[in-house]
């Protein structure tokens, strides 16, 4: 232990006698260290953490599947519920859940909120119990029994200052009473990410019964809007699981063809929790984790070679201290504790970074990372913060460690006059190892810089992506009218006329409008659809098309293109047929080479009173889901024919959002003074919202890739620099013997040019397996770009030239007389 402690102290002072080389090699350590902790954090508590719920490696969420129909992901009927709840027995627990969004009044301003409407059983799934009053009874899932609300402790907080005699007083939801009768304790949350409601919003306050009547269970088959929470029972696997469901939905499929044709290809799918919320993100976080990896090898490259530059002007210290009785192993030992001081330096340095990165994570994060919330710092982060130092003074220490105490003693003293080596110095077998780790720097450089090269190119090609219409000048929001003023549908109409009218006429106004389901807001709606005089494929029932409902001037305000017909007019209203506008896809798909204007369709869930509706127009297509995506055939109807209380609303101004914002409220204000608005944003701030998770990857892969250019930069110049001070000897002597000074500049620049070329060649074929493994996140590009790999590989040789020329250039200025004196 004594040993151990002086080797420490010795260790500080020579650190402290050097801080130069001491400041350069705990920042690069700490720029590698910090990055890798900064992204463990991240992936600890999406990966590694579990859920906040009870045994939540059991539970799962379900999805309803027809991959023949183009669904890939739907939501279920209460049918379904019934029917997986009493033919399934792998599960112990099957809930039920549908979210909204209602107008809440009493207790101060009225506001529009998140809700979620919970068979009973789903706080019991989750494990959640009740840190004020109770939960959700069984009694409360069944029609007749008084309405209730339970109350998330941020709404508790927030609307009602924590006020425990809250419990048995009375809210206004919808113009309806409800009784809150629990508080959820602070811990407890049922985000959009960890459920995602088809109705939902991001972060539901309140919880409220979900009385179904007994029709539920086998007449309400078509309308699939709920969403279905199981917990398996113990031992019971997901594929288990999924063997008995594949078994329901075969039987399904052959007691109720009308409604899954059996090229539809009806599957439940059981996902666990975990894999629900972080699915998507999975593949980039392991992505950026193998990238940090890279940079903090290249530091710890780095970082040995300046410890082997420091090792040759201490070879005669070791010498002596091995001539005065020191074992090799002693002398090991003093220069790994030197490593280990300097690793954990940079990882107190890189902790520090870490916690400032967190932070920016939580500004810049927001939509890109799931349970964003759980990023932190916690006790198996700095555990991985420690571990990640040791490796890493092992890792850039040990072999520098091993070849000083491999020293010839005669020989190091014999030469301990010298001021430089010989010719070994420049091309000799003796740095071998230095020239390693610069092509390895360099190596990993490349693939980093392909990696993010790539993504980048994507990125700016997802960019360049039209999305269908303009989102410059437009102001959206999401409006419902609820209350006794809007009790029936000809009230709804008014009020909303009257609101277009108003906004139109209002300062800087000029288009508004309303659809059911804005583009890229994660909100759709499909229904089922025959076509006159189309012959059904095989096993085909109906298509699957979206729907949505547009209301006033929406396709002016979002400038979505008319290609034919006429937009709707306020002529077609109830006493008319039925008048669709579908978009130039659909046209595309279901009559090709044809003019879709007086084609006819039938809205299966529309029913037979109208068997047929007309199309009217074709407008352009839009990007509903996201600009990567291809959306489906996609058609609209009049709001005018169907009203309906919720829309959000699109309004086109030419003054800022902020003036534009003003009206709206001013508007509303005179039109009914309680009706909330809520989801204010701009189209532009939807569509960059779009865009977040592949620009928060593409920003950290870019920000990781430039530190390692910049690391191999320094990498190879250092290297450069010292085996031309290690050379000057002999290049003194060559200068003395006639050679020019180019000769001498391409000897030097031709050595180092050498390691730049085996450096960019292997990084170029680790590049090709590797960028395979990212293709899913590439948009318009290919995993093998050649413009990517040749512009990577030019800069990396650029910059490698620049990097040999500097000390290239010092050599070619030798004096002879200097270098020589020695002699």
């Amino acid at each position: 232990m004594r040993a151990w402690t002086q080797d420490l102290r010795f260790a500080i002072r020579s650190f402290a006698k050097d801080p130069w080389f001491t400041l350069v090699a705990v920042l690069s350590l700490a720029i590698g260290i910090g990055a890798n902790t900064s992204i463990f954090s991240v992936a600890n508590a999406l990966l590694f953490r579990p859920l906040p719920y009870d045994s939540p490696d059991r539970l799962a969420i379900l999805w309803n599947r027809s991959p023949g129909l183009g669904i890939t992901q739907d939501w279920f009927s209460t049918a379904q519920y019934f029917d997986i709840k009493g033919g399934h027995h792998g599960f112990e627990q099957v809930a039920l859940a549908i979210g909204g969004t209602y107008n809440l009044t009493g207790w101060g301003d009225p506001e529009r909120v998140g809700a979620i409407r919970v068979s009973s059983n789903l706080f019991p799934t989750l494990g959640a119990r009740p840190a004020l009053g109770r939960l959700l009874t069984r009694d409360e899932d069944s029609p007749g029994v008084p309405a209730t609300a339970v109350l998330t402790d941020g709404m508790w907080t927030r609307r009602f200052g924590r006020d425990p005699r809250i419990i048995g007083k009375s809210i206004m939801i919808n113009g309806q009473t409800y009784e809150i009768v629990g508080i959820l304790p602070r811990n407890f949350s049922l985000p959009q990410e960890v459920v995602p409601l088809l109705y939902g919003t991001e972060q539901a306050e309140i919880f409220l019964p979900l009385p179904l009547d007994p029709a539920a269970a086998s007449l309400v088959r078509d309308h699939e809007d709920y969403n279905i929470v199981g917990k398996l029972k113990p031992g019971i696997s997901v594929t288990r699981a999924q063997a008995e469901m594949d078994t329901i939905t075969a039987r399904l499929r052959r007691e109720f063809p009308e409604n899954y044709p059996p090229n539809g290809g009806l599957t439940f799918s059981i996902v666990p929790l975990l894999e629900q919320v972080v699915g998507n993100v999975r593949r980039s976080l392991w992505v950026l984790l193998g990238s940090v990896g890279f940079v903090l090898l290249i530091a710890c490259a780095n970082v040995a070679n300046l410890m082997l530059s420091r090792a040759v002007a201490r070879q005669q210290e070791i010498a002596v201290r091995t001539a005065l009785g020191a074992s090799r192993w002693r002398i090991v030992g003093q220069l790994l504790v030197e490593s280990l001081l300097l690793s954990l330096c940079g990882g107190m340095l890189g902790f520090l970074i870490c916690l400032l990165s967190v932070k920016w994570l939580h500004i810049l994060g927001t939509k890109s990372i799931p349970r964003l919330q759980d990023v932190a710092i916690d006790g198996r982060v700095l555990l991985f913060t420690m571990l990640l130092s040791v490796c890493s003074a092992f890792l850039f220490g040990l072999v520098p460690a091993l070849r000083l105490s491999r020293r010839d003693l005669n020989s190091t003293l014999k030469n301990a006059s010298r001021g430089s080596a010989g010719a070994s110095a420049v091309w000799g077998r003796g740095n071998n190892f230095r020239r390693l780790l610069v092509v390895s720097e360099l190596a990993l450089c490349v693939v980093l810089l392909i990696g993010a090269g790539l993504l980048t190119r994507s990125f700016t090609h997802l960019q360049n992506v039209s999305p269908g219409f303009n989102p410059q000048g437009v102001l959206t929001f999401d409006l419902t009218m609820t209350g006794q003023k809007y009790n029936d549908q000809q009230s709804i109409l008014n009020a909303y006329r009257q609101l277009w009218e108003r906004l139109e006429h209002s300062h800087g106004g000029i288009a508004a409008g309303g659809v059911t389901s804005l583009p890229l807001s994660e909100a759709y709606a499909w229904t089922p659809i025959t076509v006159e005089g189309r012959t059904p494929l095989p096993g085909e029932k109906f298509l699957n098309a979206d729907e949505r409902l547009v209301s006033g001037h929406y396709f002016e305000a979002m400038e979505i293109p008319l290609r034919g017909g006429r937009l709707f007019n306020e002529q077609d209203d109830k006493t008319k047929p039925i008048a669709v506008i579908v978009d130039e896809y659909m046209a595309e798909q279901l009559w090709p080479g044809q003019v879709p204007i007086g084609k006819r369709i039938h809205i299966v869930e529309l029913g037979s009173k109208d068997p047929w509706q007309t199309v009217v127009g074709v407008v352009g297509r839009v990007k509903q889901d996201s600009l990567d995506s291809n959306p489906r055939i996609a058609f609209y109807l009049p709001h005018t024919q169907f009203p309906t209380r919720a829309l959000t609303v699109a309004f086109r101004g030419n003054t800022t959002p902020d003036a534009m914002l003003s009206s709206v409220q001013n508007e509303l204000r005179s039109l009914d003074p309680d009706l909330p608005i809520y989801r204010v944003r701009t189209m532009e701030q939807q569509v960059d919202e779009s865009l977040a998770g592949r620009r928060f990857s593409t920003l950290l892969l870019g920000i990781f890739a430039i530190v390692a250019l910049a690391l191999s930069t320094i990498g190879i110049y250092g290297v450069m620099a010292y085996l031309v001070n290690q050379g000057s000897r002999e290049l003194g002597i060559r200068i003395a013997l006639g050679a020019s000074p180019g000769k001498i500049l391409n000897l030097v620049v031709g050595q180092g040019m050498v390691l730049a070329f085996a450096g960019v060649t292997i990084g170029l074929a680790a590049a090709f397996p590797l960028t395979r493994l990212i293709r899913s996140l590439l948009f318009g590009v290919e995993a093998f770009d050649p413009m990517i790999f040749a512009a990577i590989s030019l800069l990396l040789v650029m910059i490698s030239l620049l990097a040999c020329y500097l000390p290239a250039r010092r050599a070619a200025r030798t004096d002879p007389l200097i270098s020589l004196r020695c002699e």
